[in-house]
């Protein structure tokens, strides 16, 4: 298949799907090496962005997706008539850091880091498509674990979780608050500066 069919074909089946796709699945539909269903989506990633285009393409981790392009939020937003996303609360970014760095966890897990009950919080993360449960850990109650998902990936503008800021080694009794702090301050950009992210990276999905 011609570089230019590829990169059609691979347009196409984002489109037409609305949601992350795997680049497994795409290359065994199109009968190619992963690798270049990877190195033809960057290209794609590329033009779409020199060129300003109204979409963009985003890898996250294993899979690819079709988004509106960030700089038009505001203007898609009034057409389509839908709210800005609320920004998260400090407990929704303490619960969502947790389950980001520290994944899989389950919701006790997460409240004895806390100190607090964390079941609402857990529940409109989940409602948002942050995190998602992932399983049952083998122990008494078989309680639910939870990691964060794809859509958490495109909010926070990452390609896979090894983008996330890795935490220093802390020792001592502190070190998992310590920990769970500065895990807060990578997530919302705070030690740089930086702004929290409140909505997709790269804008709405198609």
């Amino acid at each position: 298949m011609e570089i230019t069919d590829l990169e059609g074909a691979i347009e196409g089946i984002l489109f037409a799907s609305g949601e992350a796709v795997p680049v497994k699945r795409i290359a065994a539909v199109l009968a190619c090496d992963e690798g270049l269903i990877l190195d033809a989506a960057a290209h794609i990633a590329d033009k779409l962005s020199f060129e300003r285009r109204g979409i963009r393409l985003v890898r996250l981790e294993d899979k690819l997706q079709l988004c509106s392009a960030p700089e038009y939020s505001d203007v898609i937003r009034q057409a389509l008539e839908t709210r800005k996303p609320p920004k998260l609360t400090q407990t929704a970014l303490e619960v969502l850091a947790i389950t980001a760095y520290f994944q899989p966890v389950t919701r006790a897990y997460i409240d004895d880091l806390r100190g607090t009950d964390s079941s609402y919080t857990v529940g409109v993360l989940t409602e948002r498509g942050l995190i998602e449960p992932c399983g049952t850990l083998d122990a008494p109650g078989r309680p639910t674990l939870f990691r964060t998902t794809s859509n958490f990936l495109r909010v926070f503008g990452l390609s896979s979780l090894e983008e996330l800021p890795e935490l220093p080694q802390r020792e001592g009794e502190d070190a998992e608050q310590l920990k769970i702090q500065e895990a807060i301050d990578a997530l919302t950009g705070e030690e740089s500066g930086g702004e929290t992210k409140d909505g997709p990276q790269e804008g709405q999905a198609q």
